[in-house]
């Protein structure tokens, strides 16, 4: 059985961490925050004191951290993976970052002999608690099936989608395209709706019963319509960094973004507003400039 490690135990790590214990994997785990370690501990998994002590006892390192500079160092730093990993062992990046990044970071570590999986992961919290994120795995074909029984333990549906590390950072990125500009459409059509006297249960009830039905929609118009605005699992800021992300591969491949780019100005509006809560949030600056609110 592999000795597994993860680094990053916020609410997206820590939910995967209980699942790879749940599969049988002796896990390690690290996190500056000591609160975030003693629930590792309490899942039943040993805690580290730095990213190179969980290297040196692990034959897989699942990183999940917010953005591109923090899995550089946790990678190279004077303290990360690369000072105690042995050759053969494997990296897996679940992050969400700039393929660029990730392709940077994967020189290093194959100068060090290590295999690296870039693995952006989809399905927020309630997916990563549930064992059922969707994977876009990039990696050698050997490497990426020598390590399934890592990936099933965190993810339902899983997605070798090349074996250039980039292209499951570049997948994500048109993933969250998608997913933003979807959002903000929610927001706008249901604003609409209830400006105009319709019932906000009407339009759930039609909506949901409709060709884009769909749990995103479900999940996102119960949110608003319940006024559930924090700690629901999606925070705004992590979807306004990932939006900015897809609009930069947007850029680099010279795409034009309309909707995505409508998207990214309302969330970072939304920031502005509210950045402390999650992604449904945006609808009450809808809400404030049409004079209305969503409610059943």
């Amino acid at each position: 059985m592999k000795r597994v490690g993860i680094i990053g135990l916020g609410d997206m790590g820590i939910a995967m961490a209980r699942n790879i214990l749940k599969s049988g994997f002796e896990l390690t785990g690290f996190d500056l925050r000591e609160e975030r370690l003693g629930l590792l501990e309490e899942a039943g998994g040993k805690r580290a004191a730095s990213p190179a002590e969980v290297g040196s006892s692990c034959d897989a390192v699942c990183i999940m951290v917010l953005h591109g500079h923090q899995v550089d160092s946790v990678v190279n730093g004077d303290d990360g993976l690369l000072t105690t990993m042995v050759p053969g062992s494997t990296v897996i990046v679940s992050a969400t970052i700039h393929a660029s990044e990730i392709r940077a970071v994967a020189k290093s570590v194959a100068q060090k002999g290590v295999e690296m999986i870039d693995t952006p992961v989809s399905g927020g919290k309630a997916a990563a608690e549930a064992g059922t994120l969707t994977m876009m795995a990039a990696a050698r074909k050997d490497v990426f099936e020598n390590h399934l029984d890592v990936l099933n333990a965190v993810g339902e549906k899983i997605f070798h989608v090349g074996e250039e590390i980039g292209m499951g950072q570049s997948v994500k990125a048109s993933l969250q395209a998608l997913i933003g500009s979807t959002f903000t459409a929610i927001f706008e059509s249901l604003v609409l709706g209830v400006k105009a006297g319709v019932k906000g249960k009407v339009l759930y009830d039609v909506f949901t019963s409709s060709v884009v039905r769909s749990p995103l929609l479900e999940n996102c118009a119960k949110l608003i319509m319940d006024r559930a605005f924090k700690d629901t699992g999606s925070q705004i800021t992590t979807m306004y960094k990932d939006l900015g992300i897809s609009m930069n591969m947007a850029r680099e491949n010279g795409v034009a973004m309309f909707t995505t780019a409508a998207a990214h100005e309302l969330f970072q509006s939304g920031i502005s507003l509210f950045p402390d809560e999650d992604n449904w949030s945006i609808v009450k600056l809808l809400e404030q400039i049409a004079g209305t609110e969503v409610t059943w």
